[in-house]
């Protein structure tokens, strides 16, 4: 922490101490009723902490993630709103995209490119796609890795979207790697 920030939290600390006392001082015939108060609040809190620990455990029982099959299948659940989503191990980073027969490409968000290691100002934006908001610009680039449960592909074509998105979209041009992509009892379930 620089000066500045010392300064800072210790400001905030002394208003909050001086806040408190003239509480305590205003409510000395009645520190019963705060005690109480403050115990609500103590326990109110430890509850938001403890979940947001286990938030990752509870998601997982909640909303189900994908899964390998003893034959190597990849098995999507639907989620709630409808989608199959999946997560590729993206140069080593893990990338949550949504499954989308109807795009032609594997297309990364620009934050998402960002994170797999690419640089999306240096990009050269020569292409276009057309997209329920218009035509975009789009970079093609060259994944050094896609990593899918066991299954492991180098060199992989992708573009980078230089429009706003809410997340990257798994196209025709990874899913057609498979032998076999089936709907079936709300899975989607990918086969090599």
């Amino acid at each position: 922490m620089n000066t500045d920030q010392i300064m800072q939290v210790t400001f905030l600390a002394l208003m909050g101490g001086a806040i408190f006392v003239s509480y305590l001082v205003s409510q000395r015939g009645q520190m019963g009723r705060v005690a109480q108060q403050a115990s609500i609040w103590g326990l109110i809190f430890v509850g938001v902490i403890a979940a947001v620990g286990l938030w990752g455990d509870i998601s997982r029982d909640i909303l189900p993630r994908q899964s390998v099959t003893q034959g190597g299948d990849i098995v999507l659940p639907q989620q709630a709103d409808g989608h199959y989503y999946v997560q590729l191990d993206v140069n080593g980073t893990p990338i949550d995209f949504v499954v989308d027969t109807g795009a032609s490409q594997m297309v990364l968000s620009r934050a998402d490119a960002l994170r797999a290691g690419l640089d999306p100002e240096s990009l050269r934006y020569l292409g276009s796609a057309s997209t329920a908001n218009g035509v975009v610009r789009t970079a093609n680039v060259r994944l050094d890795s896609v990593r899918l449960g066991p299954l492991t592909e180098t060199d992989v074509p992708a573009v980078v979207n230089e429009g706003e998105m809410f997340g990257s979209l798994l196209g025709m041009s990874y899913l057609s790697r498979f032998s076999a992509i089936q709907i079936r009892d709300g899975e989607l379930v990918l086969t090599r």
